[in-house]
């Protein structure tokens, strides 16, 4: 009886029908309910209008061009209101990680420590902007937040070249088990699939660290002050909107 029982199941569960994919306006809502959701929305509107005013396309007498440099900084201040409390999810990654190594340890104190600061620093830095706090503490604020950025990203990317290597080496060996049971003429369909999710975790893994390095040249332009040509204005604008698209589809894919 119990074989037969369990020879129904398995059948029930093969012939069960794939789960619909969700509703799009679903996703949409369950993606906007998210302060990254939204910020990233935000992020792409900002920097799409500082490539259009850095590209000169637009006569400096339009007054389409005030209007622009009027929401472009509007955009930022709001994206600054989304970060309150943001430093939070760097203690809490910190405090809940596991560590292999001293250095994974160092690194990701340098990554979350770093990050953390920046969004710490970021809520002084709105509440100047916004009034709330003397604007001549400003400068040193936002040089304080560069840095912490710059060295956060750095930390980061570094970790995410360790976790990239570790999933290669995995892919490495998944595909050598596919080829030992083609060869010997057995199905291999759990490790296929296993397979293509590690791949896709790989493009994933590859395109947060293209994310990294653009944001990263950002916080390097404002530790410079915009000086040097990896600080100009059009390249610049054009790093932060490809940052922002790549985060974009990563929050997408993830709720």
């Amino acid at each position: 009886m119990e074989s037969k029982a369990s020879t129904t199941i398995a059948k029930t569960s093969l012939q069960s029908p794939k789960p619909k994919e969700r509703d799009l306006l679903h996703h949409l809502e369950a993606y906007l309910a998210k302060r990254d959701g939204v910020d990233k929305l935000l992020k792409i509107s900002r920097y799409a209008t500082k490539i259009i005013l850095a590209s000169s396309v637009l006569p400096e007498t339009l007054t389409l061009t005030g209007r622009l440099k009027s929401f472009e900084t509007s955009v930022g201040l709001s994206r600054k209101a989304f970060r309150l409390g943001k430093f939070v999810q760097d203690l809490n990654a910190l405090r809940n990680s596991h560590f292999d190594s001293k250095q994974e340890l160092v690194l990701s104190i340098i990554a979350n420590g770093g990050e953390g600061l920046y969004y710490f620093v970021e809520q002084f830095i709105w509440l100047s902007k916004s009034g709330l706090i003397d604007s001549k503490h400003s400068r040193n604020l936002q040089k304080i937040s560069a840095w912490a950025e710059f060295i956060g990203y750095m930390g980061s990317i570094s970790l995410k070249f360790m976790d990239l290597k570790r999933i290669k080496e995995d892919e490495a060996c998944l595909e050598s088990t596919i080829e030992i049971a083609v060869a010997r003429g057995n199905g291999c369909l759990e490790e296929e699939q296993r397979l293509r999710k590690l791949r896709e975790k790989k493009l994933m893994k590859k395109l947060s660290i293209v994310q990294d390095i653009a944001d990263g040249l950002m916080a390097l332009a404002d530790i410079r002050d915009g000086k040097g040509q990896l600080s100009a204005p059009l390249f610049i604008s054009c790093a932060g909107l490809l940052s922002a698209l790549i985060s974009t589809h990563k929050n997408w894919v993830s709720c």
